[in-house]
C-alpha cells in the first residue's frame, strides 16, 4: 500500500481552479483546445497532487518520475498543472500561444516540466519505453507515465510499443488513456472503433485498469494498484468526458481546437463554482 497521503476534497476545488485557469487561458489566446484539456483535469491533478516523485524547483532532477505527454495538443491542461504545482510563476499562462512564448500549442521541452516535444500523435508510448528500459539499465527507480487521447489509439505505432513494453516486462511504465470517446472529427467509435478496448489491451498482455476518469479516488485506487504490480505494464482507461464541467462544450467534437470567446467564458465560468 502507498505511504501517501491525499485531499481529496482539497483536489476537487483545484479542479474547478485548473478549469477556470484553462478556459481564461484559451480565451486569451484566442486559440487552442478546451476539449481534451477539461476532460484530463483529475488525470493531471491525481498525478501531481498524490503520485509523482517530483522536484518543481529542480524539474530536471535525476530521479524524478517522467510524465510523457503524448497527446501533446492538451497543452493547456499541462501548463495549467505545471503553473499550480510552482514549475513557473501562474501568470505566464496569459502569454499562452503568443509570439515569443515558451508557452506553445504543443508541449515542448523549453517549459520546465515537460519531458517530450511533441507534435505527430503515437509516438509517445515508445518514448516512455525507452526511458523505462535505460533507467532499468542505470539501476533507477523512477517511472514513467504516457498520457494518450483514444483518438491516438488508432494509431498503429501505440500498439506497437504496447508489445515493447509487455515484451520487455515493463512494471515501471503506466500509460493513462483519455478516453473521451470523441476526436478531432467526431465520435471515435464512427471514425475508427476501439472497443473492446480493455481486451485488446489485456491481450497485449498489460494489466488493465478501466475507471471513470473523473473520480479522483478511483484514478488514486488504479495508482496505487500500479505501484504493487510487478513483471508487466499498466494502463488505466479513463473514461472522461469531452470538455467536462462546461455544459456547452460537453462531448462536443466542436470544442476539440477551438477557444471560447468573451461570452462564451463568461457562460463557463458562471457554470465552474
Amino acid at each position: 500500500m502507498s505511504s501517501k497521503t491525499i485531499d481529496i476534497e482539497s483536489l476537487k476545488k483545484q479542479a474547478v481552479v485548473f478549469r477556470r485557469d484553462i478556459l481564461e487561458t484559451l480565451e486569451a489566446a484566442g486559440s487552442g483546445h478546451p476539449g481534451g484539456s477539461l476532460s484530463a483535469v483529475e488525470i493531471f491533478l491525481t498525478l501531481y497532487g498524490y503520485q509523482l516523485k517530483l522536484k518543481p524547483n529542480d524539474p530536471r532532477w535525476e530521479d524524478r518520475d517522467r510524465v510523457i505527454v503524448s497527446k501533446g495538443h492538451v497543452s493547456p491542461v499541462v501548463y495549467t498543472t505545471l503553473a499550480n504545482f510552482g514549475y513557473f510563476p501562474k501568470e505566464e499562462l496569459k502569454t499562452f500561444r503568443k509570439f515569443g512564448s515558451r508557452l506553445q500549442g504543443h508541449v515542448h521541452t523549453k517549459v520546465p516540466g515537460v519531458e517530450l516535444n511533441t507534435g505527430s500523435l503515437g509516438h509517445g508510448l515508445s518514448f516512455a519505453n525507452g526511458i523505462a528500459l535505460g533507467a532499468r539499465m542505470r539501476g533507477k527507480d523512477f517511472r514513467v507515465y504516457c498520457i494518450m487521447g483514444d483518438g491516438e489509439l488508432q494509431e498503429g505505432s501505440v500498439w506497437e510499443a504496447a508489445m515493447t513494453a509487455a515484451h520487455f516486462k515493463l512494471d515501471h511504465v503506466c500509460a493513462i488513456v483519455d478516453y473521451n470517446k470523441v476526436q478531432e472529427n467526431g465520435p471515435t467509435n464512427e471514425i475508427k472503433n476501439l472497443e473492446p478496448l480493455t481486451q485488446k489491451w489485456a491481450a497485449f498482455g498489460w494489466q488493465v485498469l478501466d475507471i471513470d476518469g473523473h473520480n479522483i479516488e478511483a484514478l488514486k485506487l488504479a495508482f496505487d494498484e500500479f505501484n504493487n504490480t510487478k513483471g508487466k505494464p499498466t494502463v488505466i482507461i479513463a473514461n472522461t468526458v469531452k470538455g467536462k464541467g462546461v455544459s456547452f462544450m460537453e462531448g462536443k467534437s466542436a470544442w476539440h481546437g477551438k477557444a471560447p470567446n468573451k461570452e462564451q467564458l463568461a457562460q463557463a465560468l458562471a457554470e465552474l463554482k
